[in-house]
């Protein structure tokens, strides 16, 4: 019987901690199996700041996911996120040696692993090298070179840097947990892939991921992503403006922001009040929902005009021009009531809410199909195109002992098939090297440059620090 193709994503923020447990159907949507959801503590703007919390909520989300799916998780795709994470443009060529010879996968690798070799600033790593468009001997905007002839292959890059103790200390977490790192991905990248129509890739579209640390931006154009940016403020902000302009605790006050918070003021009347419990019989107090909008209105227009100038630095300065499909929000702060008309007010920009749910399976949950667990579910598609087994049915461990009973009635009891044979082949595992050696050859064999760069979150960079891991031990 072929196995399950079961994959896991681990969405790591900074107000919570999503694990996903997914699968293709037969008509090639997503089967969501379980999920587990716990408080993020010890992670501040999308940055680990207390390695033991972290573990501890990662846990928490991973075993809620097991008991709610019924599978054991072995590995996770996560998603790398937080304010240290930057993009730059960069071109670079090689020089074939026979430009008769047909350009081939391994050409397309060469060039990716010099890219890779570029200096950063101390304690930088590269995390993603994303091809755009390629030029062979002059001739540009070629987007597919496998196949073609040419002496010089020259491609522009995306390329996405982070801090690699930020990026080590995830790695660290995960391990601790008791689980294995199969993959990375750029968090706004994986919300992409669960909420964004090729076709608005490729007439250009600006996403909006609003978290609770970060506000992540990914532009595509040409179905190719040509710009990120992570602005280091989110819902948390929002939360924190309210807690002090309205003096009361932190629980109220994201309480206060997901009922009654609304991005435009000139909804509210000033006779609309609500009524907050004192503190340890203190009198109630009771805040008017017009100022309540007044403090969330000006901190949401803060964080969508630096957005906004990280479009324009793309799109110059109309960029409606350039991204026809205009902006989709996501993320938690998209649910805010009356965001996607303040969107559309400041940057003038075509706007809609992202649901994840086009790619998602008919019978889903329908709270999986908010923007909150976008990035969970791309987490997900990406750990799909990985094709390996991240998780197994918790009950086939007892497997061999059920063969063995129904033998038991039939055979004498020395001639009961041998229960070791039947592990053998549940398990079948090869040598460690061997399953390495299986590994590199399907991460560097020829393949098509799309499939590059879907798999980009499968790269290098998971060996580094699985390698940087085990030395520490």
């Amino acid at each position: 019987m072929e196995k399950e193709n079961i994959a896991v994503g681990l969405d790591i923020g900074t107000t919570k901690i999503v694990a996903m447990i997914g699968k293709k159907n037969e008509y090639g949507k997503l089967e969501i199996l379980g999920v587990g959801k716990s408080k993020s503590l010890g992670v501040a703007r999308g940055v680990v700041n207390n390695i033991t919390q972290t573990i501890h909520s990662i846990q928490q989300a991973i075993l809620e996911a097991e008991n709610n799916s019924g599978y054991k998780i072995k590995d996770v795709v996560v998603g790398i996120a937080g304010q240290h994470i930057r993009s730059i443009q960069h071109s670079d060529y090689i020089s074939r040696a026979n430009a008769e010879e047909v350009i081939g996968g391994k050409d397309i690798d060469l060039l990716i692993n010099q890219v890779h070799k570029l200096a950063m600033l101390p304690g930088e790593e590269i995390i993603h090298v994303l091809p755009q468009e390629f030029k062979i001997d002059g001739q540009s905007d070629i987007k597919e070179p496998i196949g073609m002839y040419g002496g010089r292959l020259e491609s522009s890059f995306h390329v996405v840097v982070g801090q690699a103790s930020s990026i080590r200390n995830v790695g660290r977490c995960i391990q601790s947990s008791g689980i294995e790192l199969s993959g990375l991905t750029l968090e706004p990248l994986a919300s992409a892939d669960a909420v964004l129509s090729q076709e608005e890739k490729e007439a250009g579209v600006a996403l909006i991921d609003i978290g609770g640390g970060t506000t992540d931006l990914a532009i595509f154009k040409d179905g190719i992503i040509r710009h990120t940016a992570v602005i280091p403020f989110g819902g948390n902000v929002i939360t924190d403006d309210i807690k002090e302009g309205c003096s009361i605790i932190e629980k109220q006050a994201e309480l206060l922001k997901i009922k009654f918070g609304s991005a435009w003021p000139g909804e509210n009347k000033d006779n609309e009040i609500v009524s907050i419990p004192g503190l340890r019989g203190r009198e109630p107090k009771e805040i008017s929902l017009k100022n309540l909008s007044k403090i969330i209105h000006a901190r949401v227009v803060e964080i969508i005009e630096q957005v906004f100038a990280e479009i324009k630095a793309y799109g110059h300065e109309d960029p409606r021009k350039k991204l026809i499909a205009g902006i989709v929000l996501t993320g938690g702060g998209a649910n805010l009531k009356h965001i996607k008309q303040l969107v559309e007010y400041i940057t003038g920009m075509d706007t809609r809410i992202g649901y994840p749910n086009e790619h998602l399976a008919g019978n889903s949950d329908e709270e999986i199909s908010s923007p909150l667990y976008a990035t969970a579910v791309g987490l997900v598609m990406n750990s799909i195109e990985n094709k390996t087994q991240s998780a197994v049915r918790k009950e086939t461990t007892v497997v061999p002992e059920k063969v063995t009973f129904k033998q038991e009635r039939t055979f004498e009891p020395f001639d009961i098939p041998k229960p070791e044979a039947e592990v053998v082949f549940e398990k079948a595992e090869a040598p460690k090297e061997e399953v390495q050696a299986v590994v590199e050859e399907v991460v560097f064999k020829p393949e098509s440059t799309e499939t590059k760069i879907r798999r980009s979150f499968f790269d290098k960079y998971v060996d580094k620090i699985k390698e940087f891991l085990d030395n520490a031990e």
